[in-house]
């Protein structure tokens, strides 16, 4: 074979690239940012003859290899990019390391198909870079980021965490008055390392980012229900922004509270897996609805598949950046779910289960270290990681128990898990507390059509359901399915009596699936066992409402009433709801009752949101969707996905 042809087009192609590169420039603006979520605008020039798939790399840190990037941008989804020239504006989050910016030539011949992101689209090469940036970074000394509250169990505390660089003493301030903020206390402070991951992605150079030091106080000897400012840092590394929430009452009246599953974060590029751009109108609506109650208490519960990081440690820092502006003023409640946790080795792998990979390595060691829930829970990894928290508790909230379990460590009998539920639902005081409210991730029904759950959802009907009929649990909610879907009062799939026309009933839970937060990987519905292929999918007698529509749950309870409500994510509006008495009886929703069923419970609540409404939405709207939206992913399908698989 005749080597010369070869090398000199190789030669040709090697110069052809050095020649390119030397005219291109890229330039970044600011080079130093204050705090997450401020912008930074990308400008380049000089390209010539553009290819589609040239590409705009981010990295952090700057010293990362070519391949490690954190998410990448398409120069084509700039008007003037077939100039050679462009730019691009997005938000960036803290990661307590500078950026740097790389273009690179990429063609279709490159394309490798085996490499592909979450989507099946092919990841972009590195093989021919064009330009590179100055190195940006984050002013030090501005104070700690991803602030978010926690009850204790304690109705006189409320718990504060937050995120540093370097892990120095840090305290929370706080007082009765923005400019009163004399109280003090130490935080503890924790951090894991990279041999803590179980698994690749998150133990590997391309997913593994520094976590930070994560930071936990408790502000304590707080009066009821009264207006608290606190803020969080010290002299020395800065303080935050000063936050204000309402502190709790155990003898409230009522409770007010938010819920769903499965939510996930967004970012303004493209990265090795989808990420969830609804998410930030989940955020949104609950804002509004928060800000609307004013100085009423309020948490909310965010039932599993919290990030949907799975190993990719940048994204938990998009997720809490995200939800500051709420869980910075309520309380943010979570419990485990697959993405999470479930990797090869974890302990409780029976052979009927469907545990997975789904948790990318991570273990749930993130998810432990950077929330802290009430009660002690915990299982051994059997590995170097740390043994895995916040897997079941209770608490009491107004006129609420919440309980908290998880689906993924065991919950059979004989298991810890399965005596502190069992103890804790037969301990409840229903004079004090007449609602009893069950979450977990994984659905005990769900009419979708995956299913390797099944197994698993037979043994929770088996052992978990007679624990909830027993005790007379009012309402179970559950994530993992992404849509919505509210079933009658069930015990073993029958149906009590929904006490239409004063007809009694046996006071069965209210089974309700909430997964529709930000996740849009959907299942379809199960279609007729005669007719498996055909794209009808009928509704079971058991379930009274399916919904497509991303959105969120509120909750509002009196000592004589739970009303729960379904907000679509698309008008703010509720678009089902049901109300149950505190004897159990369900006396109305909005299926069998019609509109004036759900006029009806909108008075509930409604003249809170009509209040805040157009005040919260003009600032609100200014923080995250400026934050998120100005640079969307193009090729993002913001309509339902109806996958025919049983990934979920």
């Amino acid at each position: 074979m005749n080597m010369i042809p070869f090398l000199t087009f190789s030669f040709f192609l090697l110069n052809f690239f050095s020649l390119s590169s030397s005219l291109i420039s890229i330039s970044v603006i600011p080079k130093t940012l204050s705090k997450s979520g401020d912008f930074v605008a990308i400008q380049w020039s000089g390209i010539q003859s553009p290819s589609k798939l040239d590409w705009l790399g981010i990295y952090s840190s700057p010293s990362s290899n070519h391949d490690n990037f954190i998410g990448y941008i398409f120069l084509s989804s700039t008007p003037e990019w077939e100039s050679g020239s462009g730019s691009i504006s997005i938000p960036l989050v803290n990661l307590r390391s500078g950026y740097q910016f790389r273009i690179f030539r990429w063609t279709e011949s490159e394309v490798v198909p085996e490499l592909v992101d979450h989507d099946h689209n092919p990841l972009p090469q590195t093989k021919h870079l064009l330009a590179e940036s100055e190195e940006i970074g984050f002013e030090p000394g501005r104070g700690p980021e991803q602030i978010h509250l926690a009850l204790t169990g304690r109705e006189d505390e409320m718990r504060v965490m937050f995120v540093t660089p370097d892990g120095k003493e840090s305290y929370v301030r706080y007082g009765l008055t923005r400019n009163g903020l004399g109280r003090v206390v130490k935080t503890r402070v924790v951090r894991y390392e990279r041999e803590d991951m179980c698994d690749a992605p998150a133990n590997s150079s391309i997913g593994w980012r520094d976590p930070g030091y994560i930071h936990d106080g408790i502000m304590l000897n707080l009066k009821k229900v009264k207006k608290y400012y606190y803020q969080a840092g010290s002299d020395s590394g800065g303080w935050s922004s000063i936050f204000s929430f309402v502190s709790h009452n155990g003898d409230s009246g009522e409770t007010f509270a938010f819920l769903f599953g499965d939510m996930g974060t967004a970012t303004p590029y493209l990265t090795f897996l989808r990420t969830q751009e609804e998410s930030t109108s989940t955020i949104k609506w609950i804002s509004r609805d928060i800000e609307a109650l004013g100085n009423k208490p309020a948490l909310i519960s965010h039932i599993g598949d919290i990030s949907y990081a799975r190993g990719y440690s940048w994204l938990w820092d998009h997720f809490f950046s995200q939800i500051e502006p709420v869980a910075s003023i309520v309380p943010y409640h979570v419990c485990i779910g697959n993405h999470e946790y479930d990797w090869p080795l974890q302990p409780w792998k029976p052979d009927w289960s469907s545990y997975g990979t789904d948790g990318g390595g991570e273990c749930g060691v993130p998810y432990s270290y950077k929330f802290h829930m009430p009660g002690n829970s915990s299982e051994p990894t059997g590995m170097r990681a740390p043994a895995t928290q916040n897997l079941y508790y209770s608490f009491d909230s107004g006129r609420v128990h919440f309980v908290y379990m998880s689906t993924e460590t065991n919950f059979l009998p004989g298991s810890n898990q399965y005596a502190f539920l069992k103890h804790d639902l037969e301990s409840v005081d229903r004079v004090k507390t007449p609602f009893v409210v069950f979450q977990g991730h994984r659905p005990m029904y769900t009419t979708s059509s995956g299913k390797k759950d099944v197994p698993l959802r037979k043994r929770m009907i088996e052992y978990l359901e007679p624990l909830l009929v027993k005790n007379n649990v009012n309402l179970v909610l559950w994530g993992h399915v992404h849509r919505y879907e509210r079933f009658c009062p069930l015990s073993n799939f029958t149906c009590g009596s929904l006490v239409l026309n004063g007809e009694e009933r046996k006071a069965f839970p209210v089974q309700v699936v909430i997964g529709m937060a930000g996740q849009d990987w959907q299942p379809i519905w199960a279609p007729r066992e005669d007719h498996p292929s055909d794209p009808i999918y009928p509704q079971p007698l058991q379930s009274l409402y399916r919904g497509s529509e991303f959105g969120y749950m509120r909750l509002h309870a009196t000592k004589e009433k739970l009303t729960l409500s379904y907000v679509g994510n698309h008008d703010g509006e509720v678009h089902d709801m049901v109300e149950i008495l505190a004897s159990g009886q369900v006396v109305s929703d909005s299926i069998h009752d019609g509109p004036a069923a759900a006029e009806q419970m909108e008075c509930n609540f409604s003249w809170y949101v009509k209040i805040g409404s157009v005040v919260m939405l003009g600032a609100f709207m200014g923080y995250i969707v400026g934050f998120m939206s100005h640079a969307r992913k193009n090729v993002a399908d913001k309509g339902w996905r109806p996958i025919k698989t049983e990934e979920i």
